[in-house]
């Protein structure tokens, strides 16, 4: 049985280890920024929640601690993180986001269309087989309760925060799928989706329709059925794709 997944000082283990993973050789500012801001807009630290110690995460992101300091002045001065001093200090992330940059639809669509198809293709594939495989699991308690929190927070979610939430969601059904790699590349599909996301309007009856069939993707994955579990994701992702379709193209 893999190892359970909880959270640990205010995050999730399993989201840590796919957002703050070592950055490639050559840019290590510019992906140390994308690792940070990542792990905020997906909610894997959330608003007002602290970033891991300065001396841990450089250690884990295998950069400097200079590059790390520069990163975090940058979304500091971007006005996502505050530094705190004092024995309970830390960077915290700021409990209000800059807003996401609206972006015309056709301008958008001119400029990375293609995008759209492979950014969706490469979802389908990569959060069908997720939820498959969570459902195929044994999955331990701490999974099951993380599953139904972060299903909770979505449902009950404002709309200003909706989009991190889902992202939440999304993110821990990759976490409980057991795979580690997996859960990084539905990490990193799910900021290519967001940038896809902002440049259409937020429907407040298809965020009531996506928190339905969120609660039939989370029972089908508990009651340890595969099939329902994969049909049920399919079905959700196909009613994202058909929007973003219709706003972009």
């Amino acid at each position: 049985m893999a190892a359970a997944t909880g959270r640990v000082g205010g995050r999730v283990a399993g989201a840590d280890e796919a957002v703050f993973r070592p950055v490639r050789a050559g840019n290590p500012f510019e992906e140390t920024v994308e690792r940070l801001l990542q792990a905020i807009k997906l909610g894997v630290v959330g608003p007002g929640e602290r970033l891991p110690a300065e001396r841990d995460l450089a250690a884990r992101l295998n950069v400097s601690r200079e590059t790390l300091r520069e990163a975090i002045k940058a979304l500091t001065d971007s006005g996502y993180v505050e530094s705190r001093r004092g024995r309970y200090g830390g960077t915290f992330v700021n409990e209000r986001l800059p807003k996401a940059r609206r972006v015309s639809a056709k301008p958008f669509t001119r400029e990375q269309g293609a995008d759209v198809d492979d950014a969706l293709v490469l979802r389908s594939a990569l959060e069908t087989g997720a939820a498959e495989a969570a459902a195929s699991r044994d999955l331990t308690g701490a999974e099951i309760d993380h599953l139904r929190s972060c299903l909770a927070e979505t449902s009950a979610a404002k709309l200003a925060d909706y989009r991190r939430m889902d992202s939440r969601l999304h993110l821990a059904i990759a976490e409980v799928s057991g795979s580690p790699s997996l859960t990084s590349a539905t990490a990193d599909v799910r900021m290519r989706l967001n940038e896809l996301l902002d440049a259409i309007p937020l429907l407040a009856v298809n965020l009531e329709h996506s928190n339905h069939q969120h609660e039939a993707i989370v029972a089908a994955i508990l009651a340890g059925d595969p099939a329902a579990a994969r049909q049920a994701m399919q079905e959700h992702l196909s009613g994202t794709a058909a929007l973003l379709r219709a706003f972009l193209t």
